[in-house]
């Protein structure tokens, strides 16, 4: 893929829904043909621009983009609440660790998991836990 996927890559790039880039148009939400869901991107366009970083020598930016697509099917309020329980003095150690075992079980995001369990033992390490 070359990079701005957005120039090069438009008949490719599908949305969440599978609506297809170029068939998001103000046409077509004007017609009521576009819904709120089908703005959504994708695991694989993540994923996809997460290649573009590895692929342009930036492996952190490319982790982020890996760790982003996992989190595509978690529910909106889940990640809202990983949000909160991840801000210093908002959790135990336990309820990261449980936050970590439900990404891992529940929406098969590894690499979140694994993040959310660094963050436990750097938050404990400084003192920032309840």
């Amino acid at each position: 893929m070359r990079y701005p996927l957005g120039e090069h890559e438009i008949n490719s790039i599908k949305s969440k829904t599978g609506k297809k880039l170029s068939g998001i148009t103000l046409d077509e939400i004007k017609k009521g043909n576009v819904t709120a869901d089908d703005i959504k991107i994708s695991k694989e366009m993540l994923y996809n621009q997460g290649q573009v970083a590895k692929e342009s020598d930036n492996s952190e930016l490319a982790k982020n983009f890996e760790r982003a697509s996992e989190l595509v099917d978690v529910p909106d309020e889940v990640i809202l609440e990983m949000y909160n329980k991840l801000r210093p003095n908002r959790s135990t150690k336990l309820e990261l660790a449980t936050m970590a075992k439900d990404l891992l079980e529940k929406y098969k995001a590894v690499n979140c998991a694994k993040l959310v369990m660094e963050a436990a033992e750097i938050y404990e390490k400084r003192g920032i836990l309840l």
